[in-house]
């Protein structure tokens, strides 16, 4: 059972069409989500030009996309220059890394056992065929402007899954994975009134871990507790998109390092 709460690991020929996988990028710091397809073939959402977080972060951690080899691969077909969603081939989409699959309709109690967030969540999965459906329009379609805490490769992975968004006020709004990273800590350090009732360092440590939970908990778009949360058609979100009801805003490039 211990070993089930904390990998996720799978083979290669376990995997099925709608199929929502990952791979650690960057000692474990951030993971790169996508839908796999059938036939060796994920559709994931990348980081392009100059979208990413507007903010310091963009220098410290890596593209949330593969890194790819200086011999162009047999199978892939190179990005067009365009919106970020594109189709790899498994390897590619991996890169020497290792094989995750996120899970879907766990249990409460299983996803608070799971402290790192961007593994799994409370929301139920939409049939594969309707998933495959939604990765394969949007490869067409796009999915709007990457941004890491706003619209990145787990939110898109799990609205093909799901059909789900969170929406702020007509914005894309962000997934487990940033929410784990920055917000939950964030929150347990810095918001919780618990910190005034302990002067115990191990108190205080419980109390933020308490909180974390929490905030986690009522975040994940299956928890029910949101109200920002809607289910919409990957045809109604192209044209929400195109027509500016739904927007994510570019964050402002940053001068390159040195400059």
């Amino acid at each position: 059972m211990e070993l089930e709460l904390c990998d996720d690991r799978v083979d290669r020929a376990s995997l099925k069409p709608g199929d929502h996988i990952y791979s650690w990028k960057a000692a474990y710091v951030y993971a790169h989500h996508g839908i796999y397809i059938g036939d060796d073939k994920v559709i994931h959402f990348t980081r392009r030009g100059r979208e990413g977080t507007g903010t310091v972060l963009d220098f410290l951690l890596v593209s949330s996309g593969p890194s790819r080899s200086l011999v162009p691969c047999e199978t892939c077909t190179p990005p067009e220059e365009g919106h970020g969603v594109v189709s790899s081939c498994l390897n590619c989409f991996l890169s020497n890394g290792i094989l995750y699959r996120f899970e879907y309709s766990v249990t409460p109690a299983l996803f608070l056992a799971k402290a790192r967030g961007g593994t799994c969540t409370l929301a139920v999965s939409d049939p594969s065929d309707v998933v495959v459906h939604r990765a394969k329009y949007l490869l067409e379609n796009g999915f709007g402007c990457y941004n890491v805490f706003k619209n990145n490769c787990e939110d898109f992975a799990i609205y093909c899954k799901t059909g789900l968004l969170v929406l702020e006020r007509g914005a894309i709004g962000q997934g487990g994975q940033a929410v784990s990273i920055v917000g939950g800590p964030l929150a347990a350090v810095l918001s919780s009134p618990l910190r005034l009732l302990t002067t115990n360092i191990y108190g205080m440590a419980a109390s933020a871990v308490v909180v974390y939970c929490a905030s986690r908990y009522a975040a994940d778009i299956g928890s029910g507790m949101r109200r920002d949360v809607v289910k919409v058609s990957a045809e109604d979100l192209t044209r929400r998109l195109s027509i500016g009801l739904l927007q994510v805003i570019e964050p402002p490039s940053l001068p390159a390092p040195g400059s």
